[in-house]
């Protein structure tokens, strides 16, 4: 072994190497904190680094490592040993870097993989050998090379970019109320920045799906059969169905309905106002065991209590919450710029403006629709159109690569 010319042995060597520095690294000073990469200090890395990839290239004929890095053995093992931590990184849960890890795992870093030194140095040898290549070949370029360099050069900024824009990226979480402008949010460490936007939530809606009927056991409130529970969903022209050995028969049905206590039971009424619940009243019968049972039953809301039917020893009769189907809030956007932008912000559809992605994630889950609180996550990430640039240069050169293929066969014809 390091007998020239350096071969697959010693590129995998280079690359255990680096994985056993990475571990001690990861054993003494701890993970790699990326808060301390921010701007401009990213900026001023990522020059030197560029800087030391051309000066590798420019003392390849001098430095026999740096010629033998753009060779095809230390391009196979390096991408060999990429792919092998990233598996690594698939088949162990991975945590927040804020959160606080234990374990085998956690001690070598690879729960927390994007900030541990063994994961970060594979990714660096990689990517400092496409570098290299990248500027071989445009030090050497020719058209026939447009593929290739886009591709690689693509590759390079893409990774570089996520790399080094990881420190500028903001995720914050902003909690909004209805008529109440909020320019604050709170960061994972749950510290508290002033933003250059505001959001005022002016309405909330939310589309539930219909409500449905379950059996639970009345020991363990699990819902019934344990494993595989049914449920009986209250469309609008439902009036009878079957759950388990029991008959239901719904009598009747108030979709926006107030509890009112009785001197021997609870009845429901209709109430078109905030804080209402769907109750229905069910006739409920067994067969087999000619026991029969009626009364209210209803999934209760932040206002009213729920309301059950007690069927046998055994089970109960019960409407869960229902479920969401589409929730939004109609907001206005205040920018710095004096702009009042109005949107509708929803799951999976966010708003963007000065550089901030605003996504729906919550609300005030105790008073479901009635919720006068919209829970928002903003996503700030300068450095995105770089990595997307990259991402676009391999689909150009993948294209390319295809067009150059197709000529070729052609001329070989």
């Amino acid at each position: 072994m390091w007998k020239k010319p350096w071969g697959f042995k010693e590129g995998f060597a280079i690359c255990g190497g680096l994985f056993l520095t990475g571990v001690i690294l990861q054993l003494t000073v701890g993970g790699v904190n990326w808060d301390l990469l921010a701007f401009p200090v990213n900026i001023i890395i990522l020059a030197i680094y560029l800087a030391g990839i051309a000066a590798m290239y420019a003392s390849s004929r001098k430095v026999y490592l740096f010629g033998w890095m753009s060779r095809y053995p230390a391009a196979v093992t390096a991408m060999i040993g990429v792919v092998a931590i990233t598996v690594v990184m698939g088949l162990i849960r991975q945590k927040p870097s804020h959160v606080a890890v234990s374990g085998f795992e956690a001690w070598l870093g690879f729960s927390q993989m994007l900030s541990a030194w063994p994961f970060i140095l594979l990714y660096a040898w990689f990517t400092t050998l496409l570098g290299v290549v990248t500027v071989r070949r445009l030090a050497r370029f020719r058209w026939k090379d447009i593929p290739f360099v886009l591709n690689h050069l693509g590759l390079f900024i893409a990774l570089t970019g996520a790399v080094f824009g990881n420190a500028d990226m903001e995720r914050l979480e902003m909690t909004t109320q209805v008529s109440k402008p909020e320019w604050r949010a709170y960061d994972q460490q749950r510290q508290m920045k002033e933003l250059p936007i505001a959001i005022e939530l002016k309405h909330f809606t939310i589309d539930e799906y219909p409500p449905k009927l379950m059996l639970i056991d009345n020991e363990t409130g699990k819902a019934l059969p344990e494993g595989k529970p049914v449920n009986l969903l209250l469309e609008e022209d439902l009036y009878k169905g079957k759950l388990l050995d029991w008959e239901i028969e719904v009598v009747n049905h108030i979709p926006e309905a107030a509890s009112m206590a009785t001197e021997d039971t609870l009845k429901f009424v209709e109430f078109h106002s905030m804080g209402s619940t769907y109750a229905v009243y069910i006739k409920a019968s067994n067969k087999q065991s000619g026991v029969s049972k009626e009364g209210w039953v209803s999934s209760g809301s932040f206002m009213f209590p729920y309301k059950a039917i007690r069927l046998d020893e055994n089970m109960s009769l019960i409407m869960p919450e229902r479920e969401p189907r589409r929730y939004a809030s109609e907001v206005t956007v205040y920018t710095e710029s004096g702009k009042s932008l109005e949107s509708t912000i929803e799951v999976n559809k966010p708003y963007e403006v000065d550089g901030w992605k605003i996504y729906q994630v919550s609300y005030d889950e105790s008073k479901g629709r009635w919720s006068d609180i919209s829970i928002f996550e903003l996503v700030r990430d300068p450095w995105l159109p770089i990595v997307y640039a990259g991402l676009w240069m391999m689909i150009a050169g993948a294209v390319c690569m295809f067009v150059t293929a197709g000529k070729r066969k052609e001329d070989a014809a």
